[in-house]
């Protein structure tokens, strides 16, 4: 069975001889690798020395899938049609046994998937075309040698993996066929392969088809039009192979679009002296710096230059590294040939406009570009490439921007492991990469022991189960936390992020023995309380050991500066941060907030300095009557209008939401007798009489209970305290000479009466404070948090009261999929493995549910109050697909953590270029 496609639909694309049927335009349909060959091969300004070949396109695959792993009819005839024009272009003929043309067969999505899919080398040799190659270079050991490594990749990507056959016991047959060659070459003395001699190679080569055909049960096929096509089938297989469906996975690609595959005529670096090849980027890929660096190999193939077994030499002085500093550069070597290849270099990237990553080989003495591609690169290089390609006017502004993705970013925000050390450990575990950035330090296993270690001057990171709000101290001590449960919105991920701390959940390998003080790894490692590990919060990689963190400064970076410069000419979306503190505010300040979009009040309750505060918050929770609870009210009110003074202070006129106190109550008293004990003895209240109200806050599911508007409207002196805090706060500011602007959030709201009891409060209180404090005015905006999907949908009204929304984006994820955000661990990550969900919907606002609840409240809103401000201040608000999303819809603004401001400012200038608003 074959997919119907249309008969003049072309399948094949050919390139070479200063000639190509496609371009650079046409990524979709012959994927990266596969329109940078037809560009740099028949592009008038370039016709750059690229081996003659031909392109199968992305839609072939998809028709190759859709027929049950069967090529449309069609194909062969246009594989052979453009087979014979690489014939005509080389002089040479594809299984000829005198004058053998031999191929390569490449992938070529239309994104970079580097290492991800298959290749293979050589195609053409068996045993009589092999003696037609001896013939053409006057050369047998190199044919043989050819010959050996066709046979090695054939089996292990053609006949192994494409083929399903599961490594038996672990090893898979390149494995066994690579055991095979090192013990030939241990058994002669060699550290090298191109010490083997042509003997060694052709014992090697009937050893390796008597090794396939033991382990695979086929032998080698001599046909070389069999391997042909079993290389094309065996490419389109590793499209939905293992490693490139994670990578897709993790870099948000289609599973639709499919990989085209690119079929070339070989030429090789590994024919003697006067051969090499190398991988070259128009500038540094590590640093941006703008030097044409890269490595090569003499007398290699391109699998040698990644493999690691030789160490390569550098193409210039700028290329040279810690390893490579005393080899020869080409440059020295081969100057003639290096010319060219930096004139090659330079007319790509102009070409291009972009830095190119790109392979080349050197055939007795004759250059050839193999490909070129978009090359990868950190964000510190990405920022500064693009800073100083708007500098020098290579790109405009627009797409300055787009060059950067904004989660690159975070490298240059936070410290981090020093990446030398990184590359050479090896990780003992790996789990959810919850907050950014590096940290190392010693394993503590208690809130209390990262405290009591930090105050002696230790780094220390904390390794718990999972975190609880009364870890606060130790986590804030920590220099990172690691949690064996937990997911990318838990307690901990929640709390480190918005501190910007490394940190690591959902390490589910681990198993932690708290009470005793270590835990193992997957492969059996035992680390104590006391052993130094390291954490790389951006990748969830756990090692063992004191690595080194490296610091970063922002304010001389002049390429960071300038880029952000240009965010801030472009968006429109304001971007604001959460803050709980004024050290927090002054980072958001920092890094480019507009205002705080939310100030938890209970946070006050939590880490240092908290312990009189909470005390009185327990005071006031426990209280037996209003009256005793508006003496605990009026002893904690200092601590209260302190914080948010501040706060405001800091941010100086900038606009303030500040949310009332939101989480059940039972959250701030303690459960553990021993605790329950010292608490009545400073309430001077028998333990059994706290046990019975410590108990009759207990509700059988508190995120549906107890909380946020109902405390205000079951206890009003809640509010009142609260309230009088904020606009005294506020007012002392103004009479101060300062400016202030709070915001006043009433959370979980469900309905327009829920508002107008909390706002008759609220003016109360208003009126109360201008008479006391002798002002006509105190600026301040009333609104409300829509977490629930009923507040959504019952905008329009609750508008008549609101000034503005600003939409909890976690709680109404939670609440509209009825998902719990801590426990979605067991069953989230099979639903994004089966495709039922794409992405997690605590990390990636879910636009078709949760962002049609934003959308129509924002309308309904507006519609009742056109000048409603709306925002967002979930953990969405610092992810880019989820501020382009409310940029489309019109919100004002997005706030998140602040170490995520920087991220937020750039994804939404991306947002303005991608969808300009009318």
């Amino acid at each position: 069975m074959t997919k119907q496609i249309n008969m003049d639909q072309q399948l094949v694309y050919r390139f070479g001889g200063g000639r190509a049927d496609g371009s650079q335009e046409m990524k979709n349909l012959l994927g990266g690798k596969g329109a940078n060959l037809a560009e740099m091969a028949g592009h008038p300004e370039l016709q750059l020395p690229v081996p003659p070949g031909f392109t199968i396109t992305t839609d072939t695959c998809n028709a190759y899938y859709e027929a049950g792993r069967h090529f449309p009819a069609k194909l062969e005839d246009e594989v052979m049609a453009a087979l014979e024009r690489i014939e005509e272009l080389t002089g040479k003929t594809y299984g000829n046994v005198n004058n053998p043309l031999l191929l390569s067969v490449r992938s070529g999505a239309r994104q970079s998937m580097p290492g991800m899919m298959d290749t293979v080398l050589n195609l053409g040799l068996n045993d009589e075309t092999v003696q037609g190659l001896i013939a053409q270079t006057n050369d047998p050991r190199f044919a043989y040698d050819a010959y050996r490594r066709l046979i090695m990749m054939y089996a292990d990507v053609v006949m192994e993996k494409a083929a399903g056959i599961p490594p038996v016991q672990g090893k898979g047959i390149r494995k066994l066929l690579d055991e095979h060659l090192e013990g030939i070459k241990k058994a002669r003395g060699f550290e090298l392969d191109t010490e083997l001699t042509e003997a060694d190679l052709r014992q090697i080569v009937a050893h390796f088809k008597a090794i396939v055909k033991r382990e695979i049960g086929e032998p080698f096929p001599e046909d070389p039009m069999a391997q042909l096509w079993g290389g094309i089938g065996a490419v389109f297989d590793s499209w939905n192979g293992k490693r490139a469906k994670e990578y897709r996975r993790i870099e948000g690609l289609p599973d639709e679009w499919g990989t085209a595959v690119n079929v070339q005529a070989m030429v090789f670096g590994n024919m003697g002296k006067d051969c090499a090849t190398g991988v070259a980027f128009t500038r540094n890929p590590g640093t941006g710096e703008h030097k044409f660096y890269g490595e090569f190999l003499f007398n290699a193939q391109g699998e040698d230059v990644v493999a690691g077994i030789r160490t390569p030499q550098p193409i210039n002085e700028a290329s040279k590294n810690t390893q490579s500093e005393n080899l020869q550069t080409l440059e020295e070597v081969m100057p003639e040939i290096y010319a060219q290849l930096n004139n090659y270099q330079q007319q790509l990237e102009a070409h291009y406009k972009d830095m190119q990553d790109l392979e080349f080989t050197i055939e007795k003495g004759k250059l050839y570009i193999l490909q070129t591609r978009t090359g990868k690169r950190n964000g510190t290089a990405a920022v500064r490439m693009a800073a100083e390609m708007y500098q020098e006017g290579m790109i405009d502004r627009p797409t300055a921007l787009m060059r950067v993705n904004p989660n690159q970013l975070t490298e240059l925000l936070l410290p981090r492991l020093d990446a030398m050390a990184e590359r050479a450990a090896t990780p003992i575990a790996k789990g959810l990469p919850a907050g950014p950035g590096g940290a190392m330090g010693k394993a503590v296993f208690s809130s209390e022991k990262a405290v009591e270690l930090r105050q002696a001057g230790e780094n220390v990171i904390l390794v718990r189960e999972e975190t609880s709000p009364e870890d606060v101290d130790g986590m804030y001590h920590a220099a990172a936390v690691l949690t064996a449960k937990g997911g990318m919105t838990s307690h901990a991920a929640l709390v480190t992020r918005g501190w910007g701390k490394c940190c690591i959940v959902g390490c589910n390998g681990l198993d932690i023995n708290e009470a005793e003080g270590y835990f193992t790894t997957p492969d059996g490692a035992k680390v104590k309380e006391g052993d130094y590990i390291s954490l790389n919060g951006a990748t969830g990689k756990v090692y063992l050991g004191s690595m080194p963190v490296v610091d970063v400064d922002l304010a001389d970076n002049d390429a960071y500066q300038t880029l952000m410069a240009l965010v801030d000419e472009t968006k429109v979306l304001g971007v604001r941060a959460n803050a709980e503190s004024p050290a927090d505010a002054a980072n958001a300040l920092r890094f480019g907030a507009e205002g705080v979009g939310l100030f938890r009040t209970e946070h006050m309750f939590y880490g240092k300095g908290s312990e009189k505060p909470l005390y009185l918050l327990r005071k006031m929770i426990l209280s037996a009557n209003r009256k005793e609870r508006r003496a605990a009210l009026k002893e904690l009110f200092g601590y209260i209008k302190s914080d948010i003074k501040k706060t405001l202070a800091v941010m100086n006129g900038k606009p303030v939401t500040i949310r009332l106190l939101d989480p059940p109550l039972h959250e701030f008293v303690p459960h553990d007798r021993q605790r329950l004990e010292e608490l009545a003895e400073e309430l001077a209240v028998d333990v059994s009489i706290l046990e019975k109200r410590v108990l009759a806050l207990h509700e059988n599911n508190p995120m549906l209970g107890h909380r946020g508007v109902r405390l205000g409207i079951s206890y009003p002196e809640i509010t009142e305290t609260q309230v009088r805090a904020i606009l005294e706060a506020a007012a002392e500011l103004n009479m101060e000479g300062r400016q202030a602007l709070p915001e006043i959030m009433i959370p979980v709201t469900c309905s327009r009466n829920e508002l107008q009891d909390q706002e008759k409060i609220v003016k109360c209180i208003y009126k109360e404070v201008c008479a006391s404090l002798g002002v006509d005015e105190i600026p301040y905006l009333f609104g409300t948090m829509i977490e629930t999907p009923r507040a959504a949908l019952r905008s329009g009204p609750m508008a008549e009261i609101a000034q503005f929304f600003s939409f909890g984006t976690n709680d109404l994820t939670q609440m509209s999929f009825g998902f719990s955000r801590d426990d979605i661990g067991g069953f989230l990550p099979i639903y994004l493995e089966k495709g039922i969900l794409v992405n997690d919907p605590f990390q990636v606002l879910d636009r078709r549910g949760v962002g049609e609840l934003v959308r129509l409240a924002v309308e309904r809103g507006r519609a009742q109050r056109p000048g409603l401000k709306t925002g967002i201040c979930g953990e969405h608000g610092g992810e880019p697909q989820s501020v382009a999303f409310c940029h489309r819809i019109g919100l004002d603004y997005v706030s998140c953590s602040p170490f995520r401001v920087p991220i937020a400012r750039l994804a939404a200038a991306q947002a303005a270029i991608q969808h300009p608003r009318q």
